[in-house]
């Protein structure tokens, strides 16, 4: 049997850059061992599913080359930019079912897809040496930025690491401590992040490491832009809207806009989005 697979960069830069997905529809009757060996096969960071579902418009479900993920944001954004570029839906709002939750989604007569995320957990915090050793900076240059390094989780828990600025691209990660390290403490990987200047038009650059679940570095990672936005709206005064450099060190430079919504100094509401370009079509044999 043979499943078409469209392959698809989301948060793209003007059509540039962007993180790459798969993206199989009609899965219904695929088992979880057949997605990881299509996703496995594809070789991209993320695949998500597409099946029909009772209560929501879609289930969606999400395979890194490793395991299935409860959700994956640069996948959502793949799988209704699709839809929508094909003709399978319209412009409007749209549930899916995920591992993380029923989650909307809004795809904008211009293409620009938006997506719900789940309200934040703060799941922990860890010291600046308990990191310094693991990205290779000092724990006192860490210290520096007066932002604590904790574990927010939008969807999955990604560790949140602010360094000063110029300090972002000459990190050279080891997968293999990194690994270890989000294995021990049971998280999904690294979002480090420097903040831009006012001047700027993006609120931070960010690097993501992943390599617990086979993902060296990702250009664009939209769950942990969730966790991101709500960081800075918790611990600065930053408004609540963020736009997202990701990518530069990769030569793969993404755009990821985010929202969040406040009430009583509680956060109500999270939002993601970004832009794709079509990239084509393979045929996996399974």
């Amino acid at each position: 049997m043979k499943i078409e697979v469209t392959l698809v960069n989301s948060f793209t830069a003007e059509g540039n850059g962007g993180n790459p997905a798969g993206v199989v529809f009609n899965a219904d009757n695929l088992s979880d061992a057949q997605k990881l060996k299509i996703a496995q096969a594809v070789g991209y960071s993320e695949t998500a599913f597409v099946s029909s579902d009772d209560k929501a418009d879609y289930e969606v479900t999400f395979f890194t080359t490793t395991e299935e993920v409860e959700f994956c944001g640069h996948a959502t954004l793949a799988t209704f930019s699709t839809m929508y570029q094909t003709g399978m839906i319209t412009a409007g709002s749209y549930v899916q079912r995920t591992k993380a939750g029923m989650l909307s989604v809004t795809v904008e007569p211009n293409g620009k897809v938006i997506m719900e995320q789940q309200l934040p957990k703060n799941l922990g915090s860890f010291s600046y040496p308990q990191i310094s050793n693991i990205i290779g900076i000092d724990s006192k240059i860490l210290e520096s930025t007066k932002l604590p390094i904790e574990v927010i989780s939008t969807g999955l828990s990604d560790v949140m690491i602010p360094v000063p600025n110029g300090y972002l691209d000459v990190i050279l990660p080891n997968d293999e401590v990194i690994a270890n390290f989000c294995k021990e403490h049971s998280v999904v990987g690294f979002h480090v992040f420097e903040l831009c200047a006012p001047v700027s038009r993006f609120t931070a650059s960010c690097r993501n490491f992943a390599p617990l679940l086979g993902i060296s570095e990702e250009s664009a990672t939209g769950s942990a832009s969730g966790a991101l936005a709500c960081y800075l709206t918790e611990h600065l005064n930053l408004g609540g809207d963020y736009i997202f450099e990701q990518g530069r060190a990769m030569n793969c430079t993404s755009i990821i806009t985010a929202s969040v919504e406040v009430s009583n100094s509680t956060i109500i509401n999270v939002n993601v989005g970004g832009f794709v370009s079509n990239i084509g079509t393979v045929y996996i044999s399974i």
